[in-house]
């Protein structure tokens, strides 16, 4: 399943995404209200996006901000979380095969947010490409012992 969410700035943006899920037929869950609150801070979705990923396995996330930064630092302070901002195919694809991102982040207020078509391209990209274990084990063993350190990084 995929879980979608996104603050006050990603509105517009969250709905043409779940209409491309729906014309996919890919299971979503829309974890955020569709009504304007510009107290709907990222943080918040960020935290309500990552805590259904992290149900099941196979779940995967898409967390919408203005610019898709800031709601990746704050996807990305979640234990088992791998959240990555893509802005084309290629970034969501390698985020996938390499890294094992299970969180898509993407900016409401940048240029590619306005083309659906590309929109859609970095979707499909991340939702279909899988994890190519191997040589990049090691480093998500590496990323997972950050996790592990305490807050003065030891």
């Amino acid at each position: 399943m995929v879980v979608i969410g996104s603050d006050h700035t990603g509105i517009e943006l969250k709905k043409r995404i779940i209409n491309y899920l729906y014309k996919e037929h890919i299971e979503y869950a829309d974890v955020t209200k569709d009504s304007y609150n510009p107290e709907d801070d990222y943080p918040d979705i960020a935290l309500s996006v990552c805590s259904k990923v992290l149900l099941a396995r196979n779940n995967l996330g898409i967390a919408i901000c203005g610019t898709g930064i800031g709601i990746s630092i704050a996807c990305n302070k979640l234990r088992g979380i791998r959240a990555a901002v893509c802005t084309d195919e290629y970034m969501a694809e390698y985020a996938r095969r390499d890294n094992d991102a299970n969180v898509l982040c993407l900016g409401a207020r940048l240029k590619i947010a306005e083309d659906d078509d590309k929109i859609e391209t970095i979707v499909e990209s991340f939702i279909n490409n899988f994890y190519d274990g191997g040589r990049h084990d090691r480093r998500l063993d590496k990323i997972r012992n950050i996790e592990e350190m305490n807050r003065e990084g030891r």
